[in-house]
């Protein structure tokens, strides 16, 4: 009989990149509370702002995401093995006595490490996530008792393809050669010509995980192989806790630029379906597609997984920001520069002309005024780093996909009842309005650090900026009412004379 998922993963051994990121915290916390005979997790973890990968580790058992397993049995930290290393380095940085460990024991690895940021250069793009990886898959061919590879991609890395099925399909350029041209060339020149390199693809995130998905693909008859196609995820959904998130990536971003009262215009087509996925729900999802990679016979092709929203339960932009809107005025910020307010345009123009009124010029207008008292300016150099954000998450907004995700659905249909709850795929019973009210509460606490205990003081301050808007609102209106009657009789005047 085939095993349950928790026995699958009973003494295996784990390797997981990109572990201390935000996919990688609640997939570690996931198979240490869920799979509690897992035999070792080796987590690779580089030095970074001066602590050293040990130091790193520690950091990151102690965040809230894993106070469950804190609670419940805090001996499972015991399975988590840091190993120091370098993606962009060769045998990943490692030493010989690790490399050696690894080889032997290593099962099952999970490749989610990649630089996320949608404004890096190509050259950086690829160095890190396609070279990266080839650096991955070199290293685990040596791997002697490997059963399971699963490289976390993008649904959106194929943005040319307005209909995205579960398969692997060509990069426009040769990984390699593309990796080669990076070793050489002068960066200045390469960064001319990226906008021939991307064409279709949006980002040199999104351009070099294509590229990296056939680099994997190449790797297909050296070991099982899976690539999953997460699109955007948010906050956690249930586990580890409700509301979960720690990075300002994509929508949180949105999220807590709009409710500071910063950003007050986004363009966005309302009506077109807004494909977020839980955290909760897309590591659940690579631990199952792991676990089937390991209990079936190799076909010799790569398993390939879209992970994103059904269409029997998805939201679209403008109801998911309405929702978002109503919870966040119940749930505000205690300190904002602003009253959050503006919405959302399918023109481009409108919102164009939005971004000049409600964000250049009150940005400038702030900055002289703190010049004026002797203060540090900083308005302007926000916005600029809000404009290149809300660039990147636009091109989402404005655009459809369709992607074909039939297979998490048959893997999650051959589960046992109980691994159906506690490795949950299904977002049938997902309720968006009280979904979006624990990502609003999520965000305000574990990336603004305001505690709910804050949120009377919060209420009372948006009060205030309610009135002190209201009154700005009145005072422009009336000047504009006062400039339109000076020009109207200055006009009337002319035409009498």
């Amino acid at each position: 009989m085939t095993p349950t998922v928790s026995e699958w993963f009973s003494d295996q051994h784990v390797l997981i990149t990109g572990a201390t990121g935000f996919m990688g915290k609640v997939l570690v916390e996931k198979l240490l509370r869920c799979c509690p005979k897992i035999a070792t997790i080796y987590v690779l973890v580089r030095p970074k702002r001066g602590r050293n990968p040990q130091q790193r580790l520690e950091d990151f058992v102690n965040t809230p995401v894993f106070d469950r397993v804190r609670d419940t049995n805090v001996k499972l930290f015991q399975k988590l093995h840091c190993v120091s290393g370098d993606l962009i380095q060769s045998e990943l940085g490692m030493s010989n006595d690790d490399i050696q460990l690894l080889q032997d024991r290593v099962t099952v690895v999970f490749h989610m490490a990649a630089n996320v940021r949608f404004d890096q250069s190509l050259k950086t793009a690829l160095v890190m996530n396609t070279g990266g990886t080839l650096m991955v898959l070199e290293l685990i061919a040596s791997f002697k008792r490997l059963r399971a590879f699963v490289h976390v991609s993008t649904s959106y890395c194929h943005c040319d393809e307005t209909v995205l099925e579960e398969r692997v399909y060509f990069a426009p350029h040769r990984p390699r050669k593309m990796l080669d041209l990076a070793s050489w060339i002068d960066e200045d020149i390469l960064k001319g010509l990226t906008p021939k390199f991307l064409k279709n693809s949006p980002n040199t995130y999104a351009y070099t995980k294509c590229l990296t998905e056939e680099l994997v693909w190449e790797y297909r008859a050296k070991f099982p192989i899976a690539i999953v196609r997460p699109s955007i995820v948010i906050a956690s959904w249930k586990e580890p806790m409700p509301g979960w998130i720690d990075n300002l990536n994509g929508p949180t971003g949105l999220l807590v630029g709009a409710g500071k009262g910063v950003i007050r215009s986004m363009h966005c087509d309302p009506s077109y379906e807004a494909d977020l996925v839980p955290v909760d729900i897309c590591t659940n999802s690579i631990i199952l597609t792991a676990w089937k990679l390991g209990t079936t016979a190799p076909s010799g092709e790569p398993l390939v997984l879209n992970v994103t929203m059904p269409s029997e339960n998805s939201i679209t932009w403008g109801e998911a920001l309405e929702m978002g809107r109503r919870h966040f005025y119940n749930n505000p910020f205690s300190v904002c520069l602003w009253y959050p307010d503006g919405g959302i345009t399918s023109n481009y123009w409108v919102h164009a002309a939005c971004v000049l009124l409600f964000h250049v010029i009150p940005a400038y207008l702030i900055d002289f005024l703190l010049i004026l008292t002797r203060g540090k300016p900083f308005l302007v150099r926000t916005q600029k780093r809000i404009a290149n954000g809300l660039g990147v998450l636009q091109y989402y907004t404005t655009r459809t996909w369709h992607f074909k995700n039939e297979g998490i659905g048959k893997i999650a249909r051959s589960l046992t009842s109980h691994d159906s709850l506690v490795f949950y795929t299904s977002t049938v019973d997902l309720n968006w309005s009280n979904y979006l009210l624990s990502y609003v509460l999520g965000a305000r606490k574990y990336c603004v650090h305001e505690e709910p205990s804050t949120i009377p003081y919060a209420r009372k301050v948006l009060r205030r900026l309610y009135y002190l808007d209201a009154a700005k609102n009145i005072v422009f209106g009336a000047i504009f009412i006062w400039l339109t009657y000076v020009v109207f009789l200055r006009v009337l005047s002319a035409v009498a004379f």
